[in-house]
């Protein structure tokens, strides 16, 4: 019984960000627990030999810029009339920036947003036009960066972007629960990643790990098996929920 409800079988997820690091480690999971899954992402090389590395044509891929409101919903119609359904939607396109809040530019600011939290409501919605009645799950990379202003880099931008995104999920689960369809936010701490990487110097990567009660990075499989768990039916009375899974940082 408890183990059928981790099953995905033949259900269809579309991965935002699907290309690498925690979203390729997204699709990874939903395929293995049974899942068809569309990979959806503006790096075409890596996430067309991403979905080749799958096998049966588990995995596709499309281009889509999340922060294109139209594109965003042509791509959900077109899965949708080629896959029969759209069941599941992670959210897991995003970009990170470190930087000074009076140094920081509007352009910088904007970008951020459009692709954290705007982009993310855009495919929530398409989603749910998709899912209609008979319901579905979204899970909404997060992070516990949205939770708290974590030290020591400066990211005002990238913290606020993921705030809206928690909110944003909180909003959802509340109109989209009549249709049945759950929304649910996973917020990683340091997981090791390239996008984690991104002009990081050494010295963060230590005191990262020093403040992490765990004592180390988590690995973006970790991550992956949280959101099967809340795409999957053992997760159905789940809803509005930011789950952290971060070693124990926010717990000091």
């Amino acid at each position: 019984m408890y183990r059928e409800r981790l099953e995905l079988t033949d259900r269809v997820a579309v991965v935002t960000g699907g290309s690498r690091g925690i979203g390729l480690a997204v699709v990874t999971a939903l395929v293995e627990f049974g899942a068809r899954v569309v990979i959806a992402d503006v790096l075409d090389d890596l996430g067309a030999e991403a979905a080749a590395s799958f096998p049966d044509d588990r995995v596709s891929y499309v281009h889509l810029d999340v922060t294109d409101e139209t594109a965003v919903a042509a791509v959900f119609a077109e899965v949708a009339e080629r896959q029969g359904s759209v069941d599941i939607l992670v959210t897991s396109a995003g970009i990170a920036n470190h930087q000074p809040s009076l140094e920081l530019e509007r352009e910088t600011w904007d970008r951020v947003m459009a692709v954290n939290a705007t982009g993310t409501f855009w495919c929530a919605r398409e989603a749910a036009r998709r899912m209609g009645a008979r319901g579905g799950s979204i899970v909404a990379i997060g992070s516990m960066s949205g939770e708290l202003a974590n030290a020591p880099q400066r990211q005002a931008a990238y913290n606020a972007s993921k705030g809206a995104v928690h909110l944003a999920v909180k909003s959802l689960a509340i109109e989209f629960a009549e249709q049945n369809i759950r929304v649910n936010a996973v917020a990683p701490g340091y997981v090791g990643t390239e996008l984690t990487k991104q002009g990081v110097p050494g010295e963060w990567w230590d005191d990262w790990v020093r403040r992490t009660p765990m004592g180390r990075l988590g690995a973006p499989e970790e991550i992956g098996s949280l959101v099967a768990f809340l795409a999957s039916d053992a997760a159905s009375y789940m809803t509005g929920s930011v789950v952290l899974i971060d070693g124990g940082y926010a717990a000091w």
